[in-house]
Order: C-alpha cells, then structure tokens, then sequence
C-alpha cells in the first residue's frame, strides 16, 4: 500500500478490529505446525512458496533499483509455465530517477464469450526494512512459531505471489477462460506510483476492462482467537496529500534572541492542526461498515460503532471512536504532523523551520478545501503551505454483482456463511487510479489476519503459515468463476 515520505502503514478492515483485541491480552504466537510437522506440500504449494520465498529476497525499496530482476523472475515463472512472450509486456519508467519497472501479463480467452476482461492488480516494491533494527533479516523468508516473517510478506508479496502461482496452475491444468484476465504489477507504489498511473492509463486505452480486482486490500479478519468474523471488501479509500508547513526568519546570534523565532511559530501552528477536528463525516458504506463491525467487537467501542452506524450525530459515540486509533480514520478528514526540520546550527537562531503534515481526507472533500481548513486553523499567513504530493481523489466503487456471487462461493468453500462487508481504507492503494478512470475497483485479498498481526510497513512484517496456505485457493476459484 501506498507509502510516500510519510505514509502510515495501511488502516483496513483488519486493523480496525484491533477493538477485538482489547478483549483480552495478545494470545501467544499460532499453534500452527512448524514445516517439519506439517504434510508434504502439495506441488501447487510448493510452487507458491517457492516464488513467496523467492520474491521476498528481493529487496524491491525505493533506491535498491531491484524491481527489474523481480519482474525477469516473475516473467521468467510465467514463459516456464507456458505464457507466450507476446502476453507478457515489460514497461520502463522513472520514478523520481529510479529505474523501475511494471509487468503486465495476458492470460488470453481460447474462445472469447464477448464481456470484457479482468484486470487483477498487485505492487511489487516494498516499503525499505534495515536488517539492524529486525529481529529476523527482512529480506529472507523465515519460518518461526507459526507465521511466515519478511519484507513485503503482507504487503504486498502475499498478493503477488498468490495471483502468479494461480496464473500457472491454470495454465498448467489446460484451463482457458473465456475472457481476457490480465495482471497488472507496478513497480512504486509505495513512493511515486508513476508505473501505477502509466498502467492505469494503458489499461483504459488497450483493455478497458470489465471492472479490476485489486490483491493489495481487503482480506479476512480473524478474531484474536484465530476465529474467523468477515470477509472485508475495500470499496472506496481516502484521498493522500501531504503538506509542508515552512517558516523562515531572518535568524540570527543564539546569544541574541529574537521574539519571532521560526521554531516557536512553527510549534504554535502544529499545535493549532493538532487541537483541531475536522468535522464527523459519514457514507452508507461507513455506516454499513461500523454497524456491522459493531456486532462483532465487544465492549464500549463496540455500543459506539452501533450507535454511529444508527445515528451519525451521536456525540457520545462520536467521542469513543475519535479516541481510538484505530476507528478515527472512517468518521472525516484527518490531518497529522509527521516530520519535523528546523534549524542550521546549534548556536544560530532558526533560519527556516518545516513540518510534513499529511492528511488522510474523506471522500469528497478535496485536497483544496482541506488545505484552506489548515489555513484557517493556523491563522497565521506567515506559514507557507507548500502540497507534496501529486493527489488523486476517487469516488467510491459499487461491487459488481457477478464479483460479489463469485466471492460468495469462494469465501463459502473456506468459511461457509462468512459475512462479506465492503468498507473504506484509511489508506491508499494502486486501486485509486483505476476509480479515478471510471472503473469499479474492489480489494479482496485472500489473506486472513488477526488484529495484533498487522505489523505492513513496520519491524518484523509476517503472515501466519495458515493464511499463507489456506488463501492459495482464493484467486483460483475467483477466477475460474469469473472467468469460466
């Protein structure tokens, strides 16, 4: 998921239910059995964790220039298992003067029945991990208590790895669908998302597809007990913008202190964005969401997220979910100061002084008027506002009835009866770009997680044994249902 320069690990459905958590302390690591204990791997489990271990020892960070020998391994999988060079294209694009590169890969309809393909939509790079400050090395994968740990384990080499294994293994049997089904891999997702807006463009030009699935969201929420509790579908997702706030002061002698010190102005100014709620905004989605995640979360939190799905003026519920963390994000706009640079020397009054605020802003609302609120809030035209990032704000998508039929009987054969519920991500995928082109876009990992296992963009990232093997059917029947 999108990270830029300060960019906050992804908020989804799963990191919501960290409510579930408060019921009791964080239970011990899964009792899943280690490799030696477990059955022999099937071959197509075997192929899976090949390339799972394989993709994630490629260190694909902003600045290691590594997403070309991921994309040749991938392309190399797919040509061995029978796909044409002529349905494997490789762009090349510069992001931010890094060399990257997007991969995307025709499984060709034998009869084409006349609706319109699918695109299936992964990222390849990772956020960077520092092997210092692990406790395992990020960019090998390592089996231990139960859980797969890694760089990109989650996000979003999970996702990738599962759509190529599932690509071969089609291909593989001699099945062919009866439409066009196309993956779509960027290469800077998680900093520029140049190779994602270029593939967005070339989708809408070159395959104009039916609607696009997205692997990098979504997913099953396991309860702390491992019990399964939903099928989570990212159906909308907030609008990324970052801000720089500057001050700049003529300076001067530390031993001669001024009273318009740029640091001092600067503070004020954060502490006036920090005091500041922007106002409780709310969508049948968000509504939907909370009232359904209500009837599963115990507690206080849970009573709030009934009362707000009932009644979105409740004040009282209002005030629980802006105290947690973790529900904050789905009822409006926020904005927080995420870095901080001041100063030239230790014995010289400040010259200039920046903060990075970045904002996750409610559908709707814009970058514009978040900026003008900001403005308002600082009340201080000394501050100069300066927007980072290259916005892209999305309308919210509607699932596709045949998507959601086909989700049913997947989820079915894993889960019978899972309640499937759409929500908005608090943070930011490829799938924007796609909604912004008029295209119906949904997350729906196959990845089933616990609350505490959430660890995207942070130490020490993992993914239970289970979920690694228990999702290796998701996208296949998906598939053969959509694309049958």
């Amino acid at each position: 998921m999108i990270m830029s320069t300060a960019h906050t690990a992804r908020s989804s459905w799963t990191r919501t239910t960290t409510a579930l958590a408060l019921a009791g302390a964080l239970l011990a690591s899964s009792s899943a059995a280690s490799a030696a204990d477990r059955a022999p791997l099937s071959s197509d489990q075997q192929l899976a964790f090949d390339i799972y271990r394989d993709i994630i020892a490629i260190r694909t960070a902003r600045g290691q220039a590594k997403t070309p020998e991921m994309v040749a391994y991938l392309a190399s999988r797919l040509k061995q298992a029978g796909f044409a060079d002529t349905d494997i294209m490789i762009n090349d694009y510069d992001s931010a003067g890094e060399s990257v590169q997007g991969l995307i890969v025709r499984f060709a309809a034998a009869k084409p029945d006349g609706r319109k393909p699918i695109v299936l939509l992964g990222h390849m790079d990772v956020v960077d991990a520092l092997a210092e400050d692990w406790v395992l090395p990020p960019f090998t994968l390592t089996e231990q208590d139960g859980y797969f740990f890694g760089r990109g384990t989650t996000d979003n080499k999970y996702g990738i790895a599962n759509l190529v294994q599932t690509f071969i293994r089609l291909k593989q049997e001699g099945w062919t669908p009866g439409r066009d089904l196309y993956l779509v891999f960027s290469g800077d997702e998680e900093s520029g998302m140049i190779s994602t807006r270029a593939q967005a463009d070339y989708v809408a030009k070159a395959i104009d597809p039916a609607y696009v699935l997205n692997s990098d969201a979504g997913g099953i929420t396991l309860a702390p007990d491992n019990t399964p509790l939903a099928m989570a579908v990212q159906a909308a997702e907030k609008t990324f913008a970052t801000f720089d706030l500057t001050i700049t002061n003529p300076g001067g002698h530390s031993s001669r202190p001024r009273s318009d010190n740029a640091i001092y102005e600067l503070s004020d100014a954060i502490g006036r964005i920090a005091d500041h709620r922007f106002p409780v905004q709310a969508t049948p989605l968000t509504r939907s969401f909370l009232g359904a995640l209500g009837q599963i979360t115990p507690g206080e939190t849970g009573t709030a997220m009934r009362s707000f799905a009932a009644d979105p003026t409740d004040q009282a519920a209002i005030a629980v979910l802006r105290a947690n963390p973790e529900t904050v994000g789905t009822l409006g706009t926020t904005c927080v100061a995420t870095m901080l640079r001041a100063g030239h020397a230790e014995n010289a009054l400040p010259q200039s002084a920046t903060a990075t605020v970045n904002c996750r802003i409610f559908p709707g609302v814009g970058a514009a008027a978040t900026e003008a609120t900001l403005r308002q809030v600082v009340a201080n035209d000394a501050v100069q506002f300066k927007l980072m990032t290259d916005v892209t704000e999305s309308p919210e998508s509607a699932v596709p009835d045949e998507v959601m039929a086909a989700l049913r009987k997947t989820i079915d054969a894993r889960y019978p009866g899972l309640p499937i519920q759409p929500y908005m991500e608090s943070g930011g995928t490829d799938g924007m770009h796609y909604r912004t082109r008029g295209y119906a876009t949904v997350a729906i990992s196959g990845a089933a997680s616990r609350p505490q296992d959430m660890f995207a963009h942070g130490l020490n990232e993992r993914l239970s044994v289970d979920s690694f093997y228990g999702g290796l059917n998701h996208w296949y029947l998906l598939l053969k249902e959509l694309g049958g």
